[in-house]
């Protein structure tokens, strides 16, 4: 059977109709998992700057892996609300977020081997690393996607990443401030570009 060659309207009219799908497909409706992200840690940046910052305890911090808790129950949610039509490019953008994901594993099971062999290591470097791993992922799908709002929303999450770095390297010392820059990074590459997404899809039905 000779396959049906198409033209190079054809083809473009292809591409586009698959990235508008995709965008569709990021709609709330469907598990828009920037919103999602976004507000969620945003949240949990307040609450555990809060926490410690009245209490004094440090040991609050260990609040921070819930957010894997809620990677699992999105996971679970996602495959709940499989969109009925899934393209290539949807293919393409899950595909780059498990890359993510993985990153975000291996770097804590890297840490917590080395602080098993020397007895201590500072966790808060988790944070400038889940900024630059997040924003390489939001990047990435705003490129797929073709838009540019969601392609460059990560500089400010960059920009507070490669400070804590810096910081560190300096040896200054972590603050609780940190959180707050954390939460402000995800609400400006996550929440911000999320409701975006959002009125596009609506604007496409």
């Amino acid at each position: 059977m000779e396959e049906k060659k198409l033209s190079e309207q054809e083809s473009l009219e292809l591409i586009s109709q698959m990235i508008r799908s995709t965008r569709k497909n990021m709609e709330v409706g469907s598990g828009n998992q920037f919103l999602y992200w976004g507000y969620f840690t945003a949240a949990l940046s307040v609450l555990l700057f809060l926490l410690v910052y009245y209490t004094g305890d440090a040991r609050w911090s260990i609040g921070w892996f819930s957010m894997f808790l809620f990677w699992g129950f999105m996971l679970r949610m996602q495959r709940k609300e499989t969109p009925s039509v899934i393209t290539y490019t949807d293919r393409a953008i899950l595909q780059v977020w498990k890359v993510i994901g993985s990153l975000f594993v291996l770097t804590v099971v890297i840490m917590s081997l080395l602080a098993f062999h020397y007895g201590g290591v500072n966790f808060s470097l988790m944070l400038p690393l889940s900024l630059l791993y997040s924003g390489i992922g939001v990047s990435i799908t705003g490129i797929i996607i073709r838009s540019r709002l969601v392609m460059w929303s990560p500089l400010v999450g960059f920009c507070f990443a490669i400070y804590m770095l810096m910081a560190y390297t300096l040896h200054q010392a972590v603050t609780i401030d940190w959180y707050l820059y954390f939460g402000l990074s995800f609400v400006v590459m996550m929440v911000l570009p999320g409701h975006y997404l959002n009125r596009k899809a609506r604007n496409v039905c």
